[in-house]
């Protein structure tokens, strides 16, 4: 995964970036900004837009996704570790 990111599965994405939801995080601020990634670009197009009818003001899809981010030689971590 990408160093600092949280992960969040596209099926929990309403639940943990509502403020009102118990399973909100708090990372996620609908405030600040929000990047959005995931293998390819496409599912996180959809998380982006998710966020946007949320109220999030601030939401960028990471052009490529994961596989754009790794080609390029970008840092990852291992998302086991420390598990």
């Amino acid at each position: 995964s990408i160093p600092g990111a949280v992960r969040v599965p596209r099926g929990l994405l309403e639940f943990q970036a509502d403020p009102t939801s118990p399973r909100h995080d708090a990372a996620l601020d609908p405030h600040g900004r929000v990047i959005v990634s995931c293998r390819s670009g496409v599912r996180a197009a959809l998380a982006g837009a998710t966020l946007c009818d949320l109220g999030f003001e601030d939401v960028v899809n990471l052009t490529g996704g994961f596989a754009a981010w790794t080609e390029a030689g970008l840092p990852v971590e291992d998302q086991h570790a420390g598990l």
